[in-house]
């Protein structure tokens, strides 16, 4: 029997190899420090303020991951239980469990048809009783920082932006709080990890005690209740060899990324408008309407392609999140959740299996 093709997978981590994991490992040993916020910890956060911002770097506290980043972030704000935040309905599930874990009610509202965002916009059209926004850098696509911060002072809503997958692509602004994940399958990945960047060092000292069970250092005294939610120094070594990489990992990932624009652009499939120099862990088509996707889905899964929906279906359409409010009729969300499909795209990938996914897209179009 003749083997079918090899298959290629949606999404393959690319992380640091032990060799370079080494030098710091041997510093924990010698160091003996572990957790709360060791010597390695404060370096990559520094490192990673600097890589956001080389001439004006913003403050950065590291975090147990994205989702425990933005909870600390609503916490630190000091919202009272029951605030309303908005945010979109076209986004991963994390976004609201955050809102909801905070405290908070979710309030769902549209997106943008051509860039699939919350814009100020929008959120202006839905600012009845919120209490805080929580844009999100959809796929990597960078929210407008400048935008949110005349937002913010022009309405004086606090703007949290879950950047969870937009590292190298999100700015911080002035004013917006901005938050960034550190998965295994981002771009910047240690396993499991996030951060927080902001300009405003005494809502960053806030985040970085509740983060430590909400415990004032050196009294012991807790102010308010927190959590669990540092990084610890293993992931922090992670991190900083991460990072010593990250150049290199960028430019293949926007050669692939070019790569795939070019197959998409011959045949009819509508893509996120986003900034084409951008560094993407995820590609995504918009298929046609009256095409089925889960017809696409599995004529991609014969060739030994996979794919995903993503993301289907909308926040409020979760049973875990139907405490969530929603504004407008999320029109065009609605219509992008049921279309939109993501593709294999990992800096493990040829150019051949770019052509083949392509190939084998085209012929359902």
């Amino acid at each position: 029997m003749t083997p079918g093709p090899r298959r290629i997978p949606l999404l393959v981590p690319d992380m640091p190899q032990a060799d370079a994991l080494l030098p710091y490992l041997r510093r924990i040993d010698s160091a003996r420090w572990y957790t709360n916020f060791g010597p390695l910890v404060r370096e990559f956060e520094a490192a990673l303020s600097l890589a956001l911002d080389p001439d004006k770097p913003p403050g950065v506290v590291s975090a147990s991951s994205c989702t425990s980043g933005l909870e600390l972030s609503l916490l630190a704000l000091g919202l009272p239980a029951g605030a309303r935040v908005l945010l979109p309905s076209l986004t991963f599930v994390a976004t609201a469990t955050a809102v909801l874990r905070a405290g908070c009610i979710p309030v769902a509202a549209d997106v943008d048809p051509e860039s699939w965002l919350l814009t100020p916009a929008i959120a202006r059209e839905a600012q009845r009783d919120i209490a805080a926004v929580m844009p999100v850098a959809t796929f990597g696509a960078p929210q407008d920082a400048d935008a949110w911060d005349r937002f913010g002072a022009e309405t004086g809503t606090p703007v949290v932006i879950d950047a969870a997958g937009a590292f190298g692509n999100q700015a911080v602004g002035s004013r917006s709080i901005v938050v960034m994940s550190l998965h295994a399958t981002k771009s910047l990945g240690i396993g499991e990890g996030g951060f927080v960047a902001a300009r405003d060092q005494a809502f960053l000292d806030e985040v970085r005690r509740l983060s430590n069970f909400g415990i004032r250092l050196p009294s012991g005294i807790v102010g308010a209740a927190g959590t669990n939610a540092k990084l610890s120094e293993y992931h922090a070594a992670l991190g900083l060899a991460a990072l010593a990489r990250w150049p290199e990992r960028a430019r293949i990932r926007r050669e692939l990324a070019a790569r795939y624009r070019s197959m998409l652009d011959r045949f009819k499939a509508q893509r996120q408008r986003r900034p084409d120099e951008g560094v993407y862990t995820i590609m995504t088509v918009c298929l046609p309407d009256g095409v089925d996707a889960l017809a696409v889905m599995s004529s991609l899964e014969a060739a030994n392609i996979e794919s995903r929906r993503w993301y289907h279906p909308l926040i409020p359409d979760h049973p875990g999140l139907r405490r969530t409010e929603v504004a407008g009729d999320l029109a065009c969300a609605r219509s992008l959740s049921g279309r939109i499909l993501g593709l294999p795209f990992h800096t493990a990938m040829t150019e051949e299996d770019i052509e083949r996914v392509c190939a084998a897209l085209s012929r359902e179009l």
